[in-house]
């Protein structure tokens, strides 16, 4: 029998039965609470939007601290996602909070690829979560998970529509992340043009079909407060962290020719209500949601992706284990396969290269033999011609000598003559 047939089976034989007294078990929520604000908590915040819109400064003012970091300037090549993370106390809770901000996005004359290193950041995040959830040996009470709970998306205050990049980023990123879109700066246009520019963004929204983060009104605590700021989206925000002098109060605000603008003013801007709504609210909700369906949504297609189901063809239950079974059976086929076709190929390749090589040495032998006989037409010939050479030698030879002989016969002939007429004469003179 399947497990979850039995866990079926026992989850419908369950019987409520009364107490007779106090146990003690009503004290687990306080327990949890005791357990969560020791290990203390994290939350991870995504800021995307072009440079100059005061992300950074808004950051300082919602978590009222002075963050570090440098100015992003405009002359970034491309889109590049910068991570900072800090230890932040408030009475006895602790929370580690990171920032990353997107440097350089929206700067380049070609948008068209800006949201990719913000989708490939958001992925890597959820990929080295489920490397950890995968290992067999897992401390994932003591791992820093880095997934993306909160993306605050600012938009130019332009009073006119959202640009293209804005719906294009945004439509990539919904279901990866939990988008709260607000505007930025909002002190840069009426009141009026304002009210208008909200309900156009809303519209551009849903006629593109972007899913933006609702808060969540299925809690009776809070179903009131987050229905009525559903219907504020997307804020319409400020930051400073100038503190002046307002009446009898130091408040946080900006000073212009014209006035001043606080910033916790709800008259003024909706800062008041992003930082109930982001933080003092729903920060738990926007964890949950970040784990339960987005990272839920990347394990689920990655798995599929790796060959592993819940059903089996027939619609039936299918366990891990038999997935797995299956996935490695199937894997072992494929293995086997592909190494009989490697030994087949192996075996190819090794008779064509014999069959290139009984080629190669009948070519030589053949071109071995054409040189031998060459070698022995030139060595006659040259036997021959030494043979010529030497009846020619000796031909001359003999001619020579038949010569010098008969040079030596005329001397000695010559001489004897000579004496002959010495004779004579000398005979003629005695006369």
């Amino acid at each position: 029998m399947a497990a979850t047939d039995i866990a079926r089976q026992v989850g419908e034989g369950c019987r409520t039965v009364p107490l007779a007294g106090h146990v003690g078990f009503d004290s687990l929520p306080d327990q949890l609470v005791n357990k969560s604000v020791s290990q203390g908590f994290s939350f991870n915040i995504l800021c995307v939007g072009e440079t100059g819109l005061g992300k950074s400064t808004l950051m300082d003012t919602l978590f009222n601290t002075k963050f570090e970091g440098e100015p992003a300037t405009h002359t970034q090549p491309g889109v590049q996602l910068r991570s900072n993370t800090y230890d932040l106390q408030e009475s006895n809770v602790g929370l580690k909070l990171t920032i990353v901000s997107t440097v350089g996005f929206g700067d380049q004359i070609n948008k068209e690829d800006s949201y990719k290193p913000i989708v490939e950041f958001i992925d890597a995040q959820f990929e080295a979560y489920l490397q950890e959830e995968l290992k067999i040996r897992r401390v994932l009470h003591a791992y820093h998970d880095s997934r993306i709970h909160a993306c605050l998306y600012f938009i130019a205050p332009t009073g006119h529509s959202l640009k293209s990049l804005d719906l294009v980023t945004m439509k990539k990123l919904d279901s990866k992340v939990n988008i709260i879109p607000i505007i930025a700066k909002s002190d840069a246009i009426s009141k009026s043009e304002l009210t208008k520019f909200k309900i156009k963004i809303t519209s551009e929204l849903v006629s593109n079909g972007v899913q933006i983060y609702q808060f969540p009104t299925d809690d009776e605590s809070v179903a009131e407060i987050n229905g009525t700021m559903n219907a504020h989206l997307p804020f319409a925000v400020i930051g400073s962290t100038e503190e002046l002098k307002i009446g009898n109060k130091m408040m946080k605000a900006r000073q212009y020719p014209w006035g001043t603008v606080q910033v916790e003013n709800e008259a003024h801007c909706d800062f008041v209500k992003l930082r109930e709504m982001l933080i003092r609210v729903n920060m738990e909700d926007l964890r949950e949601q970040t784990h339960s369906r987005h990272y839920e949504l990347y394990r689920r297609c990655k798995l599929e992706e790796m060959g592993f189901k819940d059903t089996d063809p027939d619609s039936k239950p299918f366990s891990l284990q038999e997935t797995y079974e299956a996935k490695r059976n199937e894997f072992l086929g494929e293995l086997q396969k592909k190494e009989e076709e490697m030994r087949q190929m192996f075996v190819q390749r090794v008779k064509e290269k014999e069959a290139e090589l009984k080629e190669a040495e009948k070519e030589l032998h053949e071109k071995f033999d054409r040189l031998k006989k060459l070698h022995q037409d030139e060595k006659k010939k040259l036997e021959d011609k030494k043979k010529c050479l030497d009846d020619e030698v000796n031909a001359f030879k003999q001619r020579k000598t038949a010569a010098e002989l008969l040079q030596s016969q005329g001397s000695q002939a010559g001489g004897s003559q000579t004496l002959k007429r010495d004779k004579e004469k000398k005979n003629l003179g005695f006369l």
